[in-house]
């Protein structure tokens, strides 16, 4: 979960730590860059065992949002029998509700609006997941830093320091309320600073133009579609309102 040349580590590894301050904690990371849901579920699933867990993380969808292949049905599947399994083994469920990515990406209207709907059915996922497994879940729209440039990497798809840090902490905050002792609570405070502008630049040139081409390729023709549709069925006098996370 690092993902960054500069060394910081992910938020899971971090509230790991803070836990091993005040408990015996053996931790497990099982996460890979860019995993859809269905990743998660038939590859990263399996091989995590069948032993005992106390804590484990749910965090995906946002990826599945950006492919031709999104199939909120089949995210709904796959995550229930990850919830299952997981719950079944006595894991306690850390999940969030996902916020308005598009806005974090900076894109126009017309393709931030579909995007938003995508992002929503797989909110409404993780809605029943909690609703029937029970667990510590985040809202992410709570958290108004998560539009700020330095809460992500430079990828703008991942957090950056900033961004676990605080997924860190308001996890441990989270348990601390259901009467988990944690003596050192994550800290706060970066180490490392944010990506600068000329980082930005580099990424964009090298990295970001390729990315852009292969997600429009999967995510623009529908969202083309969408936007048409939205147009053709809104009145000229109707009220059209600004989708905010």
């Amino acid at each position: 979960m690092n993902g960054s040349p500069t060394g910081w580590r992910g938020w899971a590894s971090l509230l790991a730590d803070s836990l091993a301050s005040t408990h015996r904690v053996t931790f497990s990371n099982f996460a890979t860059s860019g995993a859809t849901v269905p990743v998660v579920a038939t590859e990263q699933l399996p091989r995590t065992g069948d032993s005992p867990i106390d804590l484990a993380s749910l965090i995906v969808g946002v990826n599945d949002t950006l492919r031709s292949t999104f199939d909120a049905g089949r995210i709904r599947e796959h995550l229930h029998v990850c919830a299952e399994q997981l719950t079944a083994r006595g894991a306690l469920l850390l999940t969030v509700r996902f916020h308005d990515h598009g806005r974090v990406f900076g894109l126009p209207r017309w393709l931030r609006r579909p995007l938003w709907q995508r992002i929503e059915q797989v909110n409404v996922v993780f809605d029943d997941l909690h609703a029937r497994f029970g667990g510590i879940r985040l809202d992410m729209a709570d958290y108004p830093e998560v539009y700020r440039r330095d809460f992500w990497s430079v990828d703008r798809l991942h957090p950056g320091e900033r961004g676990h840090r605080t997924l860190a902490r308001a996890f441990a905050d989270e348990l601390a309320v259901r009467g988990l002792r944690i003596d050192v609570p994550p800290e706060l405070d970066c180490v490392y600073r944010p990506p600068s502008r000329w980082a930005d630049t580099v990424w964009l040139v090298k990295e970001g133009a390729p990315w852009v081409g292969r997600r429009a390729n999967d995510l623009l023709p529908w969202a083309a579609r969408m936007a048409i549709s939205q147009v053709r069925s809104t009145p000229l006098n109707a009220e059209v309102r600004r989708i905010e996370a």
